[in-house]
């Protein structure tokens, strides 16, 4: 079993918000195979915690505007780690030391690593 299309259109948009809220260290897995819940967890980190809750609501706010609501949010108040449950799509966006000490990548280790393509800022002729 493999991630949706939409479960990657919905990686997309939030891959888009995060990069322009200034996200790092993006990181999708395809969960698909161990987790019949979701297809995608999607991983970013914020460097505070109004970072971190500046890229969940934008994240929140571009899927929403497509169309897409969440089923629940956890952890928006304190900006240590938010996790925005889509369906299809998880959501995790840490502070740098949660992100660090949790390490849900080393947990996923086994999932299939989805490549991200963000925009070129600032290239010029």
């Amino acid at each position: 079993m493999t991630a949706t299309p939409h479960a990657h259109e919905l990686l997309q948009v939030a891959v888009l918000a995060a990069d322009d809220k200034g996200g790092e260290n993006l990181v999708a897995l395809d969960v698909s195979n161990p987790l019949p819940l979701a297809d995608i967890f999607f991983m970013v980190t914020g460097r505070s915690e109004r970072n971190v809750i500046a890229i969940a609501g934008e994240i929140e706010d571009k899927l929403i505007e497509a169309g897409h609501k969440p089923l629940r949010r956890e952890g928006r108040t304190a900006g240590r780690w938010v996790l925005i449950d889509f369906g299809d799509l998880v959501v995790h966006v840490f502070h740098e030391e949660e992100r660090e000490y949790y390490g849900l990548e080393r947990l996923w280790k086994d999932c299939p690593v989805i490549p991200i393509e963000l925009p070129v800022h600032g290239v010029q002729d």
